[in-house]
């Protein structure tokens, strides 16, 4: 059989941009006049000037841009030949990645702009310039996740399956023989994705029914953070209680757009322990596995937990808050900061096996690279930084009276005393909050409908 490129040598249709008249760019070394410039001109030049990328001005203006010495220019419409996404052959396929969450706006695409691009926006844009999937459009191709992470989380294992372009047809797929010769989906996508986003491995056939949602056994979480002020065996103490099944609506924020009536969710296990095992260097983690989570409620739970360590609560106010019969509100308390939590790993069944593609010299030491220069640097910023804090800071206390909870980023929020738990004002009601929600929803629905009428 003759080997089918890896990439299809057409380019894929791409909506044309709307043409705007803008200044020729002229010379650096020549004056612009800025006066004959459109307000969105004016306004891509400004978010150049703040240092925001091509990327992230396209994102918030709604348009492809390009960068130049003098001004941000939105693409020129032109006319591209069209790729038909139908002449080729497709297959189901399960991608596991890794990505470092700081510099994003959480995992799950989003149609409407954000501040930063989200992971799957990142994710989807590398299968779509390669021609694997049809569209930036999730159900053109069957995409599911496995969980959900916010901003500044990040994750070890995430997993998602969807349809890509395939060299071969139904019947080829069904032989495993072929599968070495497939289209080399991780080092294609390791050579678009940025450096701290990654694809370690692929399942190229799943079962028909697989879904990276519902089919996943469980999650798994980890928390890292100093044991600097905190009494590691409390924490562990109140950490055991999360395990078994619970309501967690006090471990969790609520949302009335999803209309949630249902808080029960079971945690395998949750516990604390040392990141480095034999070593100690004081650094733990709170490693939690659960067969499904809350929006935040890692974070929720982390907090509770800090409190705990920090002898501002007693172990017992997880069973407090865990009683939603004595306590159906959540009350007010700070969550644990993002950055340290990392969704760690995602358990499938076992005919689920992800595999990696051969090892290519140059592709490998491509994305080694990359991601060994990430840890270079970070390594490089944290010696520095232990420099500085033994120069500004002999002594780590912090001094004064006032009290800081610990919040897992190393500043806490300071207060002047303690309120417990069972004395903070509190959320309303999950009822409340959903009937709140769907009575403005509809509210807005009906002006709608009165404003088509009104139209005619």
């Amino acid at each position: 059989m003759e080997k089918t490129p890896v990439l299809a040598p057409v380019s894929a249709p791409v909506e044309a941009a709307p043409s705007i008249e803008l200044p020729a760019a002229s010379a650096w070394t020549e004056k612009v006049d800025y006066t004959k410039w459109s307000k969105r001109q004016l306004l891509i030049k400004v978010m150049e000037l703040e240092g925001k990328s091509s990327h992230e001005i396209s994102r918030l203006i709604g348009m492809p841009v390009t960068e130049s010495k003098h001004n941000t220019l939105p693409v020129a419409s032109r006319k591209q030949k069209e790729f038909d996404f139908s002449k080729y052959h497709t297959r189901y396929i399960v991608l596991r990645f890794a990505y470092l969450g700081w510099d994003y706006s959480g995992l799950a695409f989003q149609r409407e702009p954000t501040p930063l691009p989200t992971v799957e926006d990142t994710l989807f844009e590398a299968l779509h310039k390669c021609r694997l999937i049809p569209s930036m459009e999730p159900t053109d191709f069957q995409f599911s996740r496995c969980g959900r992470t916010d901003r500044g989380v990040s994750a070890m294992h995430q997993v998602v399956s969807l349809r890509v372009r395939s060299k071969f047809s139904p019947e080829e797929q069904a032989d495993p023989a072929n599968n070495d010769t497939e289209i080399d989906y991780v080092n294609i996508l390791n050579n678009l994705l940025p450096k701290d986003i990654k694809v370690s491995g692929v399942c190229l056939s799943p079962p028909e029914t697989f879904d990276a949602r519902f089919s996943c056994e469980w999650r798994h979480y980890k928390y890292i953070f100093h044991s600097e002020g905190l009494d590691i065996s409390r924490m562990n103490e109140a950490a055991r209680k999360y395990e078994g099944e619970h309501d967690f609506r006090n471990f969790c924020k609520l949302d009335g757009s999803k209309q949630i009536k249902n808080f029960r969710r079971t945690m395998l296990s949750a516990q604390i322990l040392p990141l480095n095992e034999g070593n100690n260097d004081n650094w733990y983690v709170f490693d939690l596995r659960g067969t499904a989570f809350l929006w935040h409620q890692v974070r929720c739970m982390v907090a509770v937990l800090f409190l705990v360590g920090q002898k501002l609560e007693a172990p017992l106010v997880v069973d407090y808050l865990l009683d939603v019969v004595l306590n159906p509100c959540r009350p007010y308390y700070d969550m644990a900061s993002d950055t340290p939590l990392i969704l760690f790993d995602c358990k499938y069944p076992d005919e689920i096996q992800f595999t990696a593609p051969p090892m290519r010299l140059e592709k490998h030491n491509r994305t080694l690279g990359t991601v060994r220069s990430m840890w270079m640097e970070a390594n490089l910023k944290k010696h520095v930084n232990d420099f500085m804090l033994r120069l500004i800071a002999p002594n780590p206390e912090f001094l004064g009276e006032k009290i800081r909870v610990n919040l897992g980023d190393g500043n806490g929020r300071p207060v002047g005393v303690y309120e417990p738990m069972c004395k903070k004002k509190t959320t309303e009601t999950v009822e409340v909050a959903n009937k709140k929600w769907m009575d403005k929803h509809q509210s807005k629905k009906r002006k709608m409908e009165a404003r088509k009428t009104e139209r005619g």
